[in-house]
């Protein structure tokens, strides 16, 4: 989440926009005005608006407020303004229109191949909920994670186990794509392997101490219903089946056959735990909490 404050009210024409603060305020009055959407690394018409100037202006995104004063060229003033003009007329996130998103302050390259990276297991990962559950980063020696997508949980668990091999899946080539793209921009070509195929297909019999997973677990209906920004993503990234938890059952019935003795899955998999509850009763699912959202995330000890 970035740090701002309210921006001031705007006066005189677009040439009167000289300083950051003026753009912040007539960005948040447009993205309002216009309706937007907004969930894709940012949680509202401020923090995404702060985003894109952040990091247009190639400026630290952790807070806008020390540079809201500062003035802008007539460059800059006009590239901000095309932007968000153009973030107004696509519906696409500000991600897309920067080919940049940020997880935990990790910076990673996006584009439309994708899903705009976001999950509440980077925020525990980054938060040190590993340790809370008894899980000793030493003693993994390697983690699976299913669905990687961008990579992106995939490099943050390298961070959190620096000796484990990390081995990261995922079904879309496209996605992979940019996935390795993210992998080199972080040194981690030695340490993280990317497999193409779809949940535990390409990994043979291989087990693993961790399996984390963020897999698609969307209702159809809600997919149906989804706002522009949304719809802008991949739909394989955000469809589960008709109550979203198509995958989640996969990795449920597969996962103890890819884990060695002790091993632990952790599964984001948004609302209705109760559904797998019923379905899977023998097994002990704990529900995790973080800042934004509660229950969404299970971690199951095998």
């Amino acid at each position: 989440m970035l740090a701002t404050s309210n921006p001031l009210p705007l006066s005189g024409g677009m040439k009167n926009l000289r300083t950051i603060r003026d753009i912040l305020r007539y960005a948040v009055t447009s993205f309002n005005k216009a309706g937007l959407a907004h969930g894709h690394g940012t949680t509202s018409s401020i923090d995404e608006a702060a985003f894109l100037i952040l990091e247009t202006l190639k400026l630290p995104v952790d807070d806008i407020n020390p540079w809201a004063e500062a003035s802008l060229t007539d460059a800059e003033r006009d590239a901000l303004l095309a932007l968000i003009d153009q973030r107004i007329t696509t519906r696409k996130p500000a991600a897309y229109l920067l080919k940049r998103t940020y997880m935990q302050g990790v910076p990673f390259y996006v584009d439309e191949r994708v899903i705009v990276p976001r999950s509440y297991i980077g925020e525990m990962m980054a938060k040190g909920l590993l340790a809370d559950l008894d899980i000793d980063v030493n003693a993994v020696g390697n983690v699976l994670d299913l669905c990687t997508g961008s990579g992106c949980l995939a490099i943050l668990a390298a961070g959190q186990f620096p000796a484990a091999e990390i081995h990261a899946v995922e079904l879309s080539p496209d996605a992979l794509e940019v996935a390795k793209i993210n992998v080199k921009e972080h040194g981690l070509q030695e340490h993280i392997t990317l497999h193409q195929g779809d949940l535990f297909a390409p990994l043979g019999k291989a087990k693993f101490d961790l399996i984390i997973a963020n897999p698609p677990y969307v209702a159809k209906a809600e997919v149906d219903a989804f706002p522009p920004e949304y719809a802008a993503e991949p739909q394989m990234a955000h469809l589960g089946g008709a109550d979203g938890f198509d995958l989640v059952r996969k990795i449920l019935a597969e996962a103890p056959k890819h884990l060695n003795k002790g091993g632990s899955l952790l599964c984001e998999v948004g609302t209705g735990g109760e559904i797998l509850e019923a379905e899977f009763p023998n097994l002990n699912f704990m529900w995790l909490d973080s800042e934004e959202a509660e229950g969404e995330v299970f971690f199951l000890k095998f």
